[in-house]
Formats: structure tokens, C-alpha cells, sequence
């Protein structure tokens, strides 16, 4: 157990009190609850930085960290995207389209996952700077309802906004695709069988 992986366990404990703090804000109002919830964020997400740097810095890649890494990162936004796309009196919402394009690329690589592991055996995931750059957009879309941006820019800033983390979601989904399609076809399980 090394220390970023500590690091991203800790970012994995702070999502259902992120959960349970923007439910009674949507409940109550109160404005503790969203302050609450704010630090939760915004701590696990500080956090993804941190993991990822210790882990290159002091050489502690490992197969776990390879697995909660990932797996924090979408806990985390999926609930928070899929909370925030509720209509709250109190609150604003995320686009419906926003959040059906998040996690219709999640569900499309997670059965490409397991079909590259039960067909080739091993997944190699090479990390794209477009699937970087929309998670950091994807946050900033949570972080701008739960502070209340969205109201404060218009909904036409927050829309545009929301609209290229729209993008950038699924066009790294699609390079993903890819990459798991070149490996299927590298495989020779994909090749057709010789006729006997």
C-alpha cells in the first residue's frame, strides 16, 4: 500500500460525503451542506494531482493505483454529475446531454475493457490529454453549479462551457475506442482461422 494509493483511497472515502452533503443542500438550503460539499470536491480532486505526482515522483506506480486511480476519478464525477443534473430549487443543473455523453463514454469503455481483457488478456490504457482535459472541464462544470457560477455568468457562458466538456468527452472516447480497437485487431484471436 504505498502512499498515493493511500492518497487516492482517501479521495474514494470523501465521495459519499460529497454525495450526502449536496443531497441535504437540495433538501434544505442551508448553505453549510454546499460549503461542505465544495471542499469535499474540490479536496478530491486536489488530490488526483497529488496521487499522480507522488506516484511519478517517488516511483510508486503500481497495479492497484492503476485501478483506483481511474476508478476515483469516475465515482466521483459520475456522482456528482448525475446529483447535479436533479432539478434543486436551490441549486442550478447540469445539462441532461452533458451528463448522458459522460456516462454513455464510460459505459462504452468499460465493456471495451472487459472485452480487450477477456479477448487479448492484458489492457494496455495509454492516457490521452483530451480524456485529461475533459475531466478537468467536467469539473469545473460541477465546480461552477456548486458555487453558483452558472448563475452569476448566465446560462449561455455556463452552456458553452458545458458544451466543450461535451466535446472533449467524447472525442476522447473516441480515441479510446480506437486504441482498444488497434489492440483487438493486433491480437491474433482477431485474425480469421486458417481453413483446414
Amino acid at each position: 500500500m504505498t502512499t498515493a494509493n493511500k492518497v487516492t483511497i482517501v479521495r474514494i472515502l470523501l465521495i459519499p460525503f460529497f454525495v450526502v452533503e449536496v443531497l441535504y443542500y437540495m433538501k434544505t438550503g442551508n448553505d453549510i451542506h454546499r460549503m461542505f460539499a465544495i471542499v469535499a470536491f474540490a479536496t478530491a480532486s486536489i488530490c488526483d494531482g497529488v496521487d499522480g505526482y507522488i506516484a511519478r515522483r517517488f516511483n510508486q506506480k503500481s497495479e492497484l493505483g492503476a485501478i483506483l486511480d481511474p476508478l476515483a476519478d469516475k465515482l466521483l464525477l459520475v456522482s456528482a454529475v448525475v446529483l447535479l443534473s436533479l432539478e434543486a430549487s436551490h441549486l442550478g443543473s447540469i445539462p441532461l446531454w452533458l451528463t448522458v455523453t459522460i456516462i454513455g463514454r464510460d459505459l462504452v469503455l468499460l465493456i471495451g475493457l472487459v472485452v480487450i481483457q477477456m479477448t487479448v488478456g492484458k489492457v494496455k490504457v495509454r492516457p490521452r490529454m483530451l480524456g485529461k482535459t475533459a475531466t478537468v472541464l467536467q469539473m469545473l462544470c460541477v465546480l461552477s453549479i456548486l458555487f453558483k457560477c452558472d448563475r452569476a455568468l448566465g446560462e449561455g457562458v455556463f452552456l458553452m462551457g458545458a458544451a466543450v466538456a461535451a466535446f472533449c468527452t467524447g472525442g476522447s472516447g473516441l480515441l479510446y475506442v480506437l486504441d482498444g480497437m488497434k489492440q483487438l485487431s493486433a491480437h491474433p484471436t482477431s485474425s480469421p482461422a486458417a481453413e483446414q
